[in-house]
């Protein structure tokens, strides 16, 4: 047990009360499988061996120093040679010896004992030690019973023994790569992308000309995508964005197009609300997705003072406009998520009208991410594998290894994009960021590899199986860096537009002309599926038999249910 001990000092008000406080940090060093320090060795993150982050602890006066000497007084760490901030607690090589001694029934005595001693002999006397051992292995070979016999294992144990000290020799010498360019492209170093500062009013004022058109278009968008905007512009800047307003659109144009759609926003509503109790009654579609609204409404960034309270206004607000929208595209109606995406507009807009129309520019961006059959998820879900087989093929083939190269664990950043992962001003200055469509289409695929390509070694080096990378992913939230992760996602287009021999499937999804040769990197094959009871369920991954499924029959609510187990 390592305990860290905080003290906090006397108020300016000079209170009592909290001048001798301690806090104590109780860690089950047993179950801590790494920790990474940063922010100038003023954060630490611990990570367990399930995968998740355990706590992240900032130490404001000071640094870590003196935490980090502690576990390192109690349990051997490693350093990552890959990641400098990274820490590795590694396993004890004695239980697996042991146990492999233990399982083998070489010895009828402590097992413990014995590999010790063999340990300790093989340092002095290292060729009759080895001959005693295989002595041992050939007694049992050939004066035990066939039943008795562990022919795998004792090979295995074999392999093991004439290994270790290979591999310790290995660890200290040298690392070499080898680069082999027929199994994919060739990828300079990664180039730096400064990010800059968020645009202004000033700047604004010098895009339009006396009529109101926004000129320089390009220009435009390049500030906003490199530093996003300042608040209390986005009012403005988010109805162009969005394609509220023509770029090219004069404020007498906008002025008549807004009252156009005022009266159009208006009328959608009258239907909705002129429907009476009993023609919902035989309206199962209608009444289905009011119920999702109700209940979705209700837990929506209520904790945002925008939506605090019993009773508040603008959850009505946010029921309203999504039932309209309901009206406005009944043939995809509402799916569990919307609200998400809806809230930091309403919160921008405050006007109904204005958010509700902002909100239908959105969606337009990203419908395919709610359709029922969920073939846009399914698509995005392979192009971000084949971005990261390129890009990061070490990491590619270890999720492959460990049953998680269909990619499931992004599905939650893909479907609200990043809405759960990132702070509500963060959210906002992202999605300003993504909607300049800047530097390429499918720019959020690559902030995907870009948060992968942080935490590589933490998953490589820790080991983890599909269920330790679901739980790390998951437990990033709130705790990834925006400015540097769309920063790297930069540097990464900017590295595979210069990449020699990148493959036609990539160059398409980053928007750039297909080569017209033949792809050293295939497209995986569609997801196979199979009606079982008249529902569809996706076949690959075990996981995946719970977390996409569905069923014709009753439709969005067991969508819904789907949707809920990614959102844990």
């Amino acid at each position: 047990m390592v305990n860290a001990v905080g003290r906090r000092n006397r108020t300016s008000s000079g209170s009592n009360e909290s001048q001798s406080r301690c806090r104590s940090v109780r860690i089950e060093v047993a179950h801590l499988k790494s920790f990474r320090v940063t922010r100038n060795r003023q954060q630490v993150t611990l990570m367990e061996r399930d995968g998740t982050t355990h706590s992240v602890f900032f130490f404001q006066h000071g640094n870590a120093d003196c935490f980090v000497a502690a576990l390192k007084g109690n349990i051997k760490t490693v350093r990552s040679k890959k990641d400098k901030h990274l820490y590795i607690v590694p396993d004890e090589p004695e239980s697996q010896l042991d146990r492999s001694f233990a399982e083998l029934e070489l010895f009828t005595e402590n097992t413990t004992d014995v590999v010790w001693k063999f340990v300790r002999n093989l340092h002095h006397r290292p060729y009759e030690t080895t001959l005693e051992t295989f002595a041992k292995l050939t007694d049992i070979w050939l004066f035990k019973s066939s039943e008795q016999r562990r022919e795998e294992e004792v090979a295995e144990l074999l392999n093991r023994s004439l290994t270790l000290n290979e591999t310790s020799a290995d660890a200290i010498g040298e690392e070499y790569a080898v680069v082999d360019l027929r199994n994919g492209p060739l990828l300079p170093p990664r180039p730096p992308a400064p990010r800059g500062p968020p645009l202004s009013i000033e700047q604004w004022a010098q895009f339009q000309d006396e009529d109101g058109h926004i000129v320089e278009v390009e220009i435009l968008k390049d500030i906003i995508f490199r530093g996003g905007v300042v608040p209390n512009l986005r009012y403005e800047v988010w109805k162009f964005l969005l394609g509220y307003f023509p770029w090219d659109s004069t404020h007498a144009d906008r002025q008549k197009l807004r009252k156009q759609k005022v009266e159009e926003y208006f009328q959608m509503k009258l239907q909705w609300r002129s429907i009476t109790p009993g023609q919902e009654q035989r309206f199962s579609d209608y009444r289905e997705r009011k119920s999702l609204v109700e209940k979705d409404v209700n837990r929506t960034d209520r904790t945002l003072p925008f939506f605090a309270g019993e009773n508040n206004e603008n959850l009505m607000l946010l029921s309203d406009i999504l039932m309209t929208y309901v009206m406005y595209n009944f043939d995809l109606g509402y799916v569990q998520g919307m609200s998400d995406l809806l809230s930091p507009i309403l919160c921008v807009m405050t006007n109904e009208v204005d958010a509700f129309w902002c909100f239908v520019g959105f969606m337009d961006k990203v419908c395919s991410n709610f359709e029922l059959d969920q073939a846009g998820m399914k698509q995005q879900l392979q192009q971000l594998h084949c971005l990261l087989s390129v890009t990061l093929p070490d990491l590619s083939a270890y999720l492959e290894k460990h049953e998680s190269g269909n990619m499931f664990f992004c599905f939650r950043w893909l479907l609200v994009l990043f809405k759960r992962e990132f702070s509500y001003q963060d959210i906002m200055r992202l999605w300003e960021v993504l909607w300049t469509d800047l530097p390429c289409p499918n720019f959020h695929l690559l902030l995907c590899v870009a948060v992968l390509d942080t935490q590589q070694h933490i998953l490589m080096e820790n080991n983890y199986g599909f269920t330790e990378i679901l739980k790390h992913i998951n437990d990033l939230s709130l705790h990834i860096e925006l400015d540097s992760t769309l920063s790297k996602a930069e540097g990464i287009y900017h590295q595979l537009t210069s990449a020699i021999c990148l493959p036609d499937v990539a160059r398409k999804i980053i928007g750039l002309d297909p080569l017209g040769g033949p792809d050293t990197l295939e497209q995986k094959e569609p997801l196979q599926t199979t009606d079982i009871d008249n529902g569809l369920k996706v076949e690959e991954g075990p996981e995946s038999l719970e977390t996409l499924t569905f069923s014709p029959r009753t439709g969005e609510v067991a969508f819904e249910r789907s949707l809920n187990l990614n959102y844990l």
